[in-house]
């Protein structure tokens, strides 16, 4: 798999030794997030920056939780940030995240100083902060307890790995839902449940609705995600019976997906 690594930052690290001044000497603060909808495509890419370490934590954690929704995802924010909160141990140095997996697998690295003791970071209370450090982010010490005792709850897991060269790799995961098929909706059946669709299912019904009739080629272009994500999603949304083809391969929508459409609508 590629690596994908943030623009380098425009004022020179700090020595070995030498404290980064987060507050007193602002820098500007980068990161990418890479989307992969299918290993075998290239990820879509998405660069954030900022100079003021909180609205980048806030930047970074939002838009990574966005994105992780967007291709069905559930991974809850409070989890996301905690992690990315944690980035400030590497002084926010070329910050990676890569989503993985349909949104199920997260990936966040650093070209930091790493982390020697990789299981004490998980004890509750133990910090490498500096007090300059925890002026910036509060809580810090807490973070990562809290995010593997959900995710173990959860039947996640959390991972730290050393990255190449210098830094850390925090892989947080948790496991897609465990049916393979969507099955239909029964239409003869009023009680019957709607089916539960991610955000871009729901772009995608939108879509087609929007058009009259789309392709796996039209959503791929309009939602800017891969050919093979396009064909998974509105096979979905076919075998739910919200969505059938006519003779050309376009998909419109049936009386059914209209009425789940209008009730999505006015949530």
């Amino acid at each position: 798999m590629k690596a994908f690594y943030s623009t380098p930052n425009t004022t020179p690290a700090p020595l070995a030794g030498e404290s980064l001044e987060i507050t007193d000497h602002p820098r500007t603060l980068f990161a990418r997030l890479a989307v992969y909808d299918s290993l075998a495509a290239a990820p879509r890419v998405e660069d954030l920056s900022a100079t003021e370490p909180r609205a980048f934590v806030e930047s970074v954690a939002a838009t990574t939780y966005r994105l992780a929704c967007e291709v069905g995802g559930d991974i809850p924010y409070t989890v996301i940030r905690e992690v990315v909160e944690n980035l400030i141990h590497a002084q926010f140095r070329e910050v990676v995240v890569t989503i993985l997996d349909s949104g199920h697998t997260i990936r966040f690295s650093d070209q930091g100083p790493g982390i020697s003791d990789k299981e004490r970071v998980f004890l509750p209370g133990f910090s490498t902060a500096s007090e300059q450090m925890k002026k910036v982010i509060r809580g810090v010490g807490s973070g990562l307890p809290i995010v593997r005792e959900y995710l173990t709850f959860s039947g996640g897991s959390i991972m730290i790995d050393d990255n190449l060269g210098t830094g850390t790799v925090v892989t947080i995961h948790v496991d897609q839902p465990s049916f393979s098929t969507p099955r239909p909706l029964d239409r003869d059946s009023a009680a019957a449940p709607a089916p539960r669709l991610t955000l871009r299912q729901k772009q995608v019904i939108s879509l087609v609705m929007e058009l009259g009739s789309a392709g796996p080629s039209v959503v791929s272009r309009e939602l800017k995600v891969g050919l093979s994500t396009a064909y998974r999603d509105l096979a979905a949304l076919e075998q739910y019976g919200l969505i059938e083809s006519d003779e050309s391969g376009k998909r419109t929508l049936t009386p059914t997906g209209a009425q789940l459409l209008d009730q999505i609508l006015h949530e």
